[in-house]
């Protein structure tokens, strides 16, 4: 990384002159690093921009500050009040303290929002506020969603705010063209359907339908950051003649350690392109990943050893 990386915050700036595949590069690479960190059992608990390294020449970026960070075990009481307001979890809000690592997964998907919109998707001025800009654009969870953020919320008093009535037209076309590179459709789920009112009309649908999965309220529903990296929106940058908008090559993205296809090992077939899959087939943990989304934080030192294998 140069010795004046950019944040993420100055990125969005600026984004109304990005090219979508800077997008495409800096969310794959921030995924990639969850995908990581999490597969330790640390979640980072402060997704946002400014918590985004980029190195806009190399189109390199790097996640940093793990002062929120923590190793999450099942039935151990965390903190609910974490997390930059905009980017923070529903069942952040709902009080819940036995939350999991897809807490970082719904603040990724705010951050892609933000991409796609020029400003945040959910700017609530507190956190009950924060709540209503969520329900005003995804509606009123169900009693059975609020159960699954938290189990010990028994307040069940929201306003019911309903889905414009020309939802249910886009409901008809649930099936979108088909993967024939890899094999998957997307599908439009109610969510997507409901943030195609949010963004603006050349939004790629793709990039509407990845936003839709990672901002689901019930938690579970979320799909893993690598799962995320798999999805068809970024399947620009597994193609072998993709380069930087300033004509520099990309970053290395396919460059995954042995541990890393361990997580999922399902979806290698996806995130290795061809030419990958023949370098990778005696991949070295811990090899170093440069231009994959890398770990930095001076405060932290345990978490910076624990995220070494891509750092």
């Amino acid at each position: 990384m140069s010795a004046s990386p950019e944040d993420f915050g100055t990125f969005l700036s600026k984004v109304c002159n990005a090219d979508l595949l800077l997008f495409q590069l800096y969310m794959y690479q921030l995924f990639r690093s969850l995908a990581y960190i999490h597969s330790l059992g640390i979640c980072h608990r402060d997704i946002k921009p400014q918590n985004l390294l980029l190195d806009p020449e190399t189109g390199v970026l790097k996640l940093c500050d793990f002062g929120s960070a923590k190793h999450l075990v099942k039935g151990e009481p965390n903190v609910s009040y974490i997390c930059s307001r905009y980017y923070r979890a529903p069942e952040l809000i709902f009080g819940a303290i036995d939350y999991t690592t897809k807490i970082d997964v719904w603040s990724a998907g705010c951050v892609l929002a933000e991409l796609l919109l020029g400003q945040p998707i959910f700017p609530g001025d507190s956190g009950v506020d924060q709540l209503v800009e969520i329900i005003k654009v995804l509606g009123t969870p169900t009693k059975e969603q609020i159960k699954e953020m938290n189990p010990n919320y028994t307040e069940f008093k929201f306003p019911q705010i309903k889905s414009h009535p020309w939802q249910q037209f886009m409901l008809t076309r649930m099936s979108m063209p088909f993967d024939s590179d890899h094999h998957q459709k997307i599908r439009y789920s109610m969510q997507a359907c409901v943030l195609l009112q949010v963004f603006r009309a050349r939004t790629p649908p793709e990039a509407i339908e990845l936003v839709a999965r990672l901002l689901e309220y019930t938690p579970s529903s979320r799909i893993s950051p690598l799962q995320a990296c798999a999805h068809p929106f970024f399947n620009e940058l597994r193609e072998p003649n993709t380069r930087l908008p300033n004509g520099n090559e990309l970053p290395p993205l396919f460059n995954f350690t042995e541990h890393e296809l361990s997580i999922q090992p399902s979806l290698n077939s996806v995130l290795l392109p061809r030419g990958a899959q023949e370098s990778s087939n005696s991949p070295q943990d811990g090899a170093t990943s440069s231009g994959a989304a890398e770990t930095t934080d001076a405060t932290s030192a345990p978490l910076q050893a624990a995220a070494s294998g891509i750092a």
